[in-house]
């Protein structure tokens, strides 16, 4: 079976620099599993790794699109196995990193999508109905599939489509797709690690963070992304803190609250994914708070020698 890691965590919780330290251990060349990184010109408000920080350490799945370039999770699940299949001819280990619980899922597991099934007619309906009434489309999808509406932004339309779309196609729930394809085996010989710090400690993590991407120019990367076409419905304006500032940019919102809205939906954001990886199986957390980065690598390279990743 193919080996892989995952270093995985809410954001703020101090992934990228023990994920650079980790794949220098252990010979490892990282994936971005980050889904706004993968867009070009998004580098503050994704925290995206700058290559000085990379540290001649070779990394996949980043600055690939355009922002107003589509990319969703089966786009990232085939480009990963490209990536992997690279890696490991070179003899290297991949190293996936990042916090969209959905596309590590989606890879582990070797979710089939179903990209065939479509109804061209219902998809241009949605379409239509998300341009005159966004919220309705939620509304629909909790009738159609409660369990897929509380696991999908309301703002995130694609995904909301995509699910209503599924279920008119199939007859049957996405959720219910997704649990089937949730209990196959992986193709991997796989490590789930995740990061983790005290509720209190991330979140003041999140709101410093903020305020350093404001310092460093969030809203003028921002106002330079709206000039070269980002707009509302594009899958790059959904990402925190361009959402809130194309909306101050556009007059619907002053700078203090979107700032504010920032770190609230960035806190959010985060116990979602803290709530994501509590369900995940096979999971290993790793206490950031209580250990050093050198503690935490013996840690995972002991692991990583029983499941014989390491040889």
């Amino acid at each position: 079976m193919t080996p892989l890691v995952i270093l995985t965590g809410p954001t703020a919780v101090g992934k990228t620099g023990l994920s650079i330290a980790l794949a220098k251990a252990i010979g490892a060349e990282i994936i971005n599993a980050d889904s706004m990184q993968v867009y070009r010109g998004m580098d503050i408000g994704s925290a995206k790794i700058s290559p000085g920080e990379m540290d001649g350490v070779p990394h996949h799945l980043i600055d690939i699109l355009d922002p107003d370039q589509d990319f969703s999770v089966y786009d990232f699940q085939q480009a990963t196995k490209a990536a992997i299949t690279e890696i490991r001819g070179r003899g290297r280990i991949p190293l996936l990193v990042g916090g969209t619980g959905f596309y590590i899922q989606a890879l582990l597991k070797d979710v089939d999508f179903n990209e065939e099934a479509v109804d061209e007619a219902y998809r241009k309906e949605l379409q239509e109905l998300a341009a005159e009434e966004p919220l309705k489309l939620h509304q629909m999808l909790s009738e159609t599939d409660p369990e897929a509406a509380a696991q999908i932004h309301p703002n995130n339309l694609k995904r909301v489509m995509r699910a209503l779309e599924f279920a008119r196609v199939n007859g049957s729930s996405i959720s219910e797709h997704n649990r089937e394809q949730k209990s196959k085996p992986s193709p991997y010989n796989y490590a789930y690690f995740v990061l983790e710090r005290d509720r209190a400690e991330l979140y003041r993590r999140i709101d410093a963070r903020v305020d350093q991407m404001m310092e460093e120019g969030l809203l003028q990367e921002t106002a330079r992304l709206k000039d070269a076409g980002l707009r509302e419905g594009m899958t790059a304006a959904h990402g925190l803190g361009y959402r809130e500032l194309l909306q101050y940019l556009e007059g619907g919102l002053d700078l203090e609250e979107a700032v504010r809205l920032i770190k609230q939906n960035t806190r959010h954001y985060a116990k979602r994914q803290l709530t994501w990886f509590r369900r995940e199986p096979d999971v290993i957390r790793l206490d950031a708070d209580r250990y050093s980065q050198e503690e935490l690598l013996e840690q995972i390279q002991k692991i990583l020698m029983g499941k014989k990743i390491l040889l």
